[in-house]
Order: structure tokens, then sequence, then C-alpha cells
């Protein structure tokens, strides 16, 4: 018993917090919202640390690579898993709406909205990983394009030989500084969490009414099934038994970072740290993590299609033909890949969602509206489904015999 306190203590101690959190925001409700500076300072914390964390870790990752080779078949699973497990994340979402339509019969009142730029989605790729301006990498607003840049830089100072080993060692002492400065704000977690889950529950607990309520009670039963059955199935197939129970005995922490902060970046240390404990390579958590906290969004995926439902609903539009689903699944895992990885950035796919069907300006609001209600379980399922990404590539990778031998190391 012990063994096993001291094993899950801190994941208990996050759960406790969690709870306290839930308890206060039903008792102060609006009042809650007193408590939001202590959660905003765990949030600007992780936010800080993200940008040069994810540059580090990414150029040391790379860089450290002998074999170019690796990091190319690294990068190659890594796509893979990402568009087919979307893919199936967004069929799995459509059969669900297809069967219940939680829109049915709502009634919602459209208020004037603004006028919604037509978006080009060539001019939304060049967006997505490139900037104008190298200072704008230093922003957590652009992440892919730092991204990008982290991974040419690494594979730079990797072309350079014996002469890029001191700067290699460098960018690997500085990774790891980084993860310490992580574990140092993990400390603090605990009073972030309930603070944040406190605003949270006083805040929007009371707008879960009409028409909403059953999109939201929809999503959080289907996010539950998901992360149950194919979170499950992904850590066999990526490690079997011993990959199931490694999954499950170190994802909370993950979990309720992402639930609390309703970031995927926020949650990225985190999961650098959960992905470490279960066994997976440093290599291939150190370039999957960082590119999935912004281009792998499940959570995301599943909401597009609860969006594109309820719109299609409510505007009486017919939500048939295989043309029509393979459109919202293709408009689905785009959103999903083009999403930001900060509290809101949901925005930018209902904006995408909106534009492409051609639904009216005040169709925003009304996507904006669930996109924040199930703000929370969605960056849950988007910052957890990494993990198992991380998970298959290292299968992929390594081969089906990589947590066993992470096991014999123990």
């Amino acid at each position: 018993m012990r063994k096993v306190f001291k094993t899950y203590r801190f994941s208990i101690l996050l759960l406790f917090s969690i709870i306290i959190g839930c308890i206060l925001g039903m008792i102060l409700k609006e009042d809650a919202v007193i408590l939001k500076p202590f959660g905003d300072v765990f949030l600007n914390l992780m936010f800080t640390i993200v940008v040069p964390l994810v540059f580090v870790t990414i150029t040391s990752a790379v860089s450290n690579m002998i074999d170019l080779k690796r990091l190319g078949k690294i990068l190659k699973n890594l796509l893979i898993v990402f568009f087919v497990t979307g893919f199936i994340a967004a069929l799995f979402m459509l059969i669900v709406v297809k069967i219940y339509n939680p829109a049915e019969g709502a009634s919602i009142v459209l208020e004037a909205g603004e006028e919604i730029t037509k978006i080009s989605i060539g001019d939304r790729i060049v967006q997505a990983i490139t900037v104008t301006d190298f200072s704008n990498l230093l922003s957590r607003s652009n992440m892919l394009p730092l991204i990008v840049f982290s991974i040419m830089f690494g594979i730079g100072v990797s072309t350079l030989g014996k002469r890029g080993n001191e700067l290699s060692r460098l960018l690997d002492t500085l990774s790891k500084v980084m993860m310490k400065l992580v574990k140092y704000i993990m400390y603090y977690a605990p009073i972030g969490l309930c603070a944040y889950f406190a605003t949270l529950i006083g805040q929007f607990g009371p707008q879960l009414i009409e028409g909403y309520t059953k999109s939201v009670v929809l999503y959080i039963v289907v996010a539950i099934i998901y992360f149950l059955v194919f979170y499950t199935l992904y850590a066999f197939v990526a490690g079997g038994k011993n990959g199931v129970k490694a999954f499950y005995r170190h994802i909370l922490p993950s979990t309720a970072t992402a639930l609390a902060t309703q970031s995927s970046l926020a949650s990225l240390p985190t999961n650098l740290d959960t992905a470490k404990n279960i066994g997976v390579p440093k290599d291939i958590r150190e370039v999957v993590l960082p590119i999935g906290a912004t281009m792998n969004m499940h959570g995301s995926v599943i909401g597009s299609i609860l969006k594109i439902s309820f719109l299609f609903t409510i505007f009486e539009k017919s939500f048939t033909g295989i043309d029509t689903y393979l459109i919202a699944i293709l408009i689905a895992v785009l959103s999903g890949v083009v999403m930001s990885g900060i509290p809101g950035g949901g925005l930018i796919g209902e904006m995408l969602v909106v534009s492409l069907y051609g639904f009216p300006p005040a169709a925003f609001l009304i996507a904006s509206t669930i996109g924040l209600l199930i703000d929370a379980p969605a960056t849950a399922l988007n910052v957890v489904d990494d993990i198992s990404a991380s998970m298959l590539v290292t299968r992929s990778t390594e081969g089906k015999d990589w947590i066993n031998n992470k096991l014999l190391k123990e």
C-alpha cells in the first residue's frame, strides 16, 4: 500500500486539488473569480517556459541524432499516426451524431455578428507553418513555425558533424535545465489546478442550458468513451498489456493539467514528463509531443464534427450523403491540424467551418459557444492523444518489444 501511494502520491494530490476546486466553484459560483489569479500564475509560468522548452528539446533531439534517417522515420510515422487516428476520431463522431442529433428541436436566437473574412486554405497553410519575421518565432502564437525552424536548426547542427558536437551537448544540457524548471513549476500545480477548476466551475457552469446542454453532455460522454476505448486500444497496439498498464499508470497528471489549463501548450511540459515515465525514447517524445501540441488534436476533430452537425440542423441544411460526410471529415481533420495550442484556439477551426460551408456570420457565435463549453474535455483528448501517438510512433520506430525492453532496464 505504501508503495502504491508513493507511486501515485502526486497524481492523488492533483486529483484532490481538482475536487476541492470543483467544490469551491459550486459554493462560490461567480465569486470564484477571486481565485483566478492563482490559476493564472500557473498558466503563465507554463506559457513562459513553453517557447524555449520547445526550441531546445526539438533542436537537442534532432541535433543529437547521428542518423538523420531515424528522424525521417520518426516524422513519417508521426504523420501517418496523426492523420489515420484523426480520421478515425472524425468518423467515430460522425457515426455518433447520425445516431443521436443533439441539436434536434433546438431553438437558438441568432444575434448579429461581424462579417467574417473568407479564409483561403493556401493562406492558412502558409500562416500555419511560417512567419514574416524571426522575432515572431518567439511567440507561443506561432508554435508550428517555431517547430519547423527548430527541426531545421537541429538538422543544421547535426550536419556539421564533429564541429557541431559542442553545440549539441549545450542544447542537451539546456533541455535538461528546462525540464528541471518544469519540475519546479509543477510543485505549484496543485494550487494552480485548484484555483482554475474553481473559476471554471463558478463561471461557466450556469451556461449549460437549452440547445447547448445536449451537445455538451453528448460531447462529454463521447470524450469519456473515446478515452477509455480508443486510447486503450492505441496503447495496446503500441505496447500490448504492458503498454496499457504504463499508459494508465502515468496519464492522470497530463489529463488533469489539460482539463484545468485548457491548453495543449501549457500541458506540454507535463506531457513530456508523462511520456518519459511511460518509456517513450527521448528523441521520439521530444519530436512528437511538441509537434502534436499544435497539430494532433482529436478533441478538436470530434468537436468540429459536432459543430458542423449542429449548424446543419440549426440552419435546416441536409447533413446527408457520402460527399457531405467526407468533406466534414476533411474539415474536421484539417481543423485539428491548424488549431493553435492556446486557450480559445478552437476559434480558428470554428471560423474555418463557418467560412468553408458558407454559413452566415452569426453561425460563428453558435460554434464558438459550443467550442467554449467543450474546451476542457476537448483539450484533455488533445493532450492525451499526443501521449498515445508517441507510443504508436515508438512502436513503429523501435519495434513491438520497446515497452518490454524499457521494463527490463528498470
